[in-house]
């Protein structure tokens, strides 16, 4: 099979094996350093800083939570704290070989750590303390004996937790205590046992997981949207962001007993039409010619990763029903539509009648000649509202990743008369500027575009046009702050090295300004449960500077909108409204409970009761009234969509629950007030 090489710009063992493992490695690293350094935007020296800092983001990519490592280990890595460059620069690559004995080590340790524990007897009377702290003060352990005190702990708050989770009667827990946890603990101790193994198999083995992590580490001290991909990663991610893909139609996931499950059947696909798949059966092992990917403690990302791997066009499932019964399934892969990658059109009214459009993601057709994708869909479902005589739309892209910057650009461009865009810069410090050159606008009247902290690169792209051409009011939070595009670039002349998703250029508003480590700011900003996460770009380690170069002198924008005078009826609405209320106190909640949480009690039933109910109670309160919102707008779909409907059942379910969420989305709704503001400060002629 012919390999496409694709350069998309995107705004999102025996002895013998393991020297060809190790080969291989050295030659990656090599074609890395090589790839980084003619076409990354910012390509750094490899020298001592970016050892010291390569060797700390690869060693939190390897134990994250520091729950592996010891201080012992930790001394041993730290002697390459100055040395990673010299390796890079001279082509050694054994240095990798004791971090993947290293870690190996650990996970059996753990592994027999927590095995042991089931022939211990567990003490629930207050004797030992539960601390919760930041991430930031984790530390690794001091010896085994630690690692011992920590998974005693771990596991015994595991299994109240989860008996609270299961039963919100403290008397109830009390009175049966003692054979609900033991019931409970052998399953939790082989979760926990589970989650390691998975761990040891991620990428096949610890020896390719180890070395991964070291490319990106690599990476993300040059940014960190930069990654490395094996070839199965990158047709992944390309799926992703495609409109179609071949696929098998089966969405999978784990469930609490560690089966791996048939979540979701895409209308349509293979597995559909095959007629003998159904949600919630387990799949027991997978088989594609010579390799089998026995199900039992893999994560789901390894049951994807099988599934989309090129090799694999057809694959024999082994799913247990849930009668009982096995089955053996053949399985071919078709050309099936991605669910996630859809747009349909809504149409909301109380006053005015308005248009309700969701981009989930800026994806294309990369297989077409012309790359149809996200604009054209949007294209086709303004049509339809445009048949309902719609006096304004709304276009909501919050938590959209990006994607295509091909698309983000053809959308813009479907809403301006003509004129630049935006303007690329390369690593040359050369510029280009991107420009619609088609004459005229499929949509005239007023929009109104909704972001969060989620919305990223092509999504900033898109809502930075509308914002300074005065196309659009940008409503909601500051955006990611991802300002740059990247290419997916293969390392060899063949896949067998891998390819990088390499920043190769950043992106600018025709205002000159960047967008980048800083977002889009919104015109009007309203109340944010995500405020204070701290998921931004800004707060990624090096993640490239905010700047700015000479803009466009001159475009084509709009006179500018009334946002003072609707800023304040915004305001006013806001302040008056329970549910933003709630969304400000479910946000205080959080980052008091999750992200500044510094706190400690005896480990008991009750106090971790107490805590668990405690916290659950402000939830359910304060949520409630978000819960229980109800626009007064009535949404309904297209004239075209109903009649597409109506010989659909499954989809008229699924259509019904979409109606809902729209009527009770309070960012929808304020929306919606804002737009009949503009109305009625500018009335349609």
């Amino acid at each position: 099979m012919l390999k496409r090489f694709s350069i998309i710009l995107l705004l999102s063992v025996c002895s013998f094996g393991q020297s060809q493992n190790s080969n291989l490695f050295c030659e990656q690293l090599q074609a890395l350093k090589k790839l980084v350094k003619t076409s990354h935007y910012s390509p750094k020296e490899i020298n001592d800083s970016l050892s010291t800092h390569v060797l700390d983001l690869f060693l939190y990519s390897l134990d994250e939570d520091k729950r592996l490592f010891t201080n012992d280990d930790v001394i041993i890595f730290e002697k390459d704290r100055n040395t990673l460059d010299d390796y890079i620069n001279n082509n050694t690559c054994d240095f990798i070989d004791k971090y993947v004995e290293i870690l190996s080590k650990r996970i059996e340790n753990s592994k027999e750590v927590i095995s042991a524990l089931e022939r211990e007897t567990f003490d629930y009377s207050g004797k030992d303390t539960l601390r919760f702290k930041p991430e930031t003060k984790y530390k690794y352990f001091k010896d085994n004996a630690a690692i011992q005190k920590y998974w005693s702990k771990r596991m015994r708050y595991n299994i109240l937790y989860t008996l609270v989770e299961n039963d919100s009667v403290l008397e109830n827990l009390q009175n049966n205590f003692k054979s609900l946890e033991a019931e409970l603990k052998p399953k939790l101790i082989q979760k926990e046992i589970c989650k390691l193994e998975e761990l040891k198999n991620r990428l096949g083995n610890v020896e390719n997981f180890v070395k991964e992590a070291f490319f990106n580490a690599y990476l993300h001290y040059h940014d960190p949207n930069s990654l490395f991909f094996t070839p199965t990663e990158k047709d992944i991610y390309e799926n992703s962001l495609s409109s179609n893909q071949l696929s098998f139609g089966i969405i999978t996931s784990k469930n609490d007993n560690g089966d791996i499950i048939i979540a979701h059947i895409t209308p349509g696909s293979a597995a559909f039409n095959n007629g003998n798949f159904d949600v919630n059966d387990v799949i027991k092992s997978l088989t594609s010619n010579t390799d089998t990917l026995e199900t039992y403690c893999i994560s789901n990302d390894d049951v994807l990763a099988f599934t989309s791997n090129q090799k694999h066009q057809t694959v024999t499932f082994k799913i247990k029903k849930q009668n009982g019964a096995v089955k053996d399934i053949e399985l071919t892969k078709t050309e099936t539509k991605i669910e996630e990658n859809t747009v349909s059109g809504y149409v909301i009214e109380n006053k005015s009648k308005l248009g309700y459009i969701n981009i989930p993601s800026f994806y294309s057709d990369f297989e077409s000649p012309n790359g149809l994708g996200l604009a054209n869909d949007v294209a086709k479902e303004l049509y339809k509202l445009q048949k309902e005589k719609i006096e304004g739309l709304i276009l909501d892209l919050r938590f959209n990743g990006g994607g295509s910057m091909k698309e983000a650009a053809d959308l813009s461009g479907m809403f301006i008369n003509r004129g630049p865009i935006s303007v690329l810069k390369y690593n040359n410090g050369e510029t280009y500027t991107i420009r619609d050159v088609n004459r005229g606008s499929l949509f005239t009247k007023p929009i109104i575009v909704l972001v969060n902290n989620y919305s990223a690169s092509a999504s900033e792209f898109f809502a930075a046009t509308m914002q300074d051409y005065n196309r659009a009011i940008i409503v909601g939070a500051s955006t990611h702050g991802k300002a740059s595009a990247q290419a997916i670039l293969p390392l060899g002349d063949t896949d067998s090295l891998g390819y990088s998703k390499l920043t190769v250029e950043k992106f600018y508003r025709v205002t000159g300004k960047s967008h980048q480590s800083v977002g889009v700011i919104p015109d009007i900003i309203l109340p944010n449960v995500y405020d204070g996460f701290g998921t931004q770009e800004q707060y990624e380690d090096f993640a490239l500077q905010n700047d700015t170069i000479p803009g466009v002198k001159k475009y084509p924008k709009l006179k500018p909108l009334p946002i003072n005078e609707l800023k304040k009826r915004s305001a006013l609405r806001i302040a008056n409204d329970k549910s933003f209320a709630s969304v400000k106190d479910l946000n205080t909640l959080i980052i008091d409970n999750y992200f500044q949480i510094d706190t400690e009690y005896l480990l008991t039933l009750k106090n971790v009761y107490t805590e668990m109910t405690n916290y659950r109670k402000q939830w359910e309160i304060i949520n409630l009234p978000i819960d229980n919102n109800e626009s007064d707008f009535t949404v309904k779909n297209s004239a075209f969509t109903q009649e597409v409907m109506s010989y659909n059942e499954d989809q008229k379910l699924i259509n019904e629950t979409i109606l809902k969420d729209i009527k009770q989305d309070i960012y929808i709704e304020e929306a919606y007030a804002i737009l009949q503001d503009l109305l009625n400060l500018n009335p349609l002629n």
